[in-house]
């Protein structure tokens, strides 16, 4: 019993996000700020916002441009965080990058498969939905492309990403990302980076 608490409030901040999400990358920037300098793990844990079959997003259709004009570019601007409104269309479905995010997790790798994917879409433009240039940014930060490949082509992880969606709908209730958990404290959207280090500090108190 004692060991099953402390494992909790060892626990890491929980970060859901899908790529397609630009305040995800901008999320990923706060959080960084706020745990500079601490001892904190951040876990990534997958929510579609679109899951297949339905339709994603288009940027020449008017809503895209219109929130990143409103919302996207001036958050990006305050946090000193390069961003563009990526042209590929309609956008990608994530489910493929997220089933190398579940081999990352593996390794301990999350943090970083999941910023180079976020940074390959919206400050590269990179088709984060094809299965060639996944495995190259799951290469670059330390996955074998080779069993990316193969698990891509078989489906190897394709189960555990489904009731990752689920465990994200149903155990956890979340709605929109990005979401970050820190202990009890659950945060939707990109918190301000002080109510951030605040919900930390009580964790690593306890």
């Amino acid at each position: 019993m004692h060991m099953h608490i402390k494992a909790i409030y060892m626990a890491s901040i929980t970060l859901y996000s899908d790529y397609v999400c630009p305040f995800c990358l901008l999320a990923e920037q706060v959080l960084s700020d706020a745990i500079a300098g601490r001892d904190v793990d951040i876990t990534w844990r997958p929510f579609e916002l679109r899951p297949s079959p339905e339709p994603t997003l288009r940027p020449e259709d008017p809503y895209l441009p219109s929130i990143w004009q409103r919302s996207v570019y001036p958050l990006a601007q305050r946090l000193g965080v390069p961003i563009e409104l990526p042209s590929i269309s309609p956008q990608p479905h994530t489910a493929k990058a997220f089933e190398l995010l579940a081999m990352a997790q593996d390794q301990s790798l999350d943090h970083a498969y999941s910023t180079r994917v976020l940074r390959a879409f919206f400050q590269e433009d990179q088709d984060i939905g094809k299965p060639e240039i996944l495995i190259r940014l799951a290469a670059e930060v330390g996955l074998d492309p080779d069993e990316a490949r193969l698990a891509l082509a078989n489906g190897a992880y394709a189960q555990r990403h489904q009731e990752a969606l689920r465990h994200a709908r149903e155990d956890m209730q979340i709605t929109s990302v990005p979401t970050i958990v820190v202990g009890e404290q659950v945060f939707r959207g990109t918190p301000p980076v002080d109510a951030l280090k605040y919900a930390i500090d009580q964790l690593q108190n306890r």
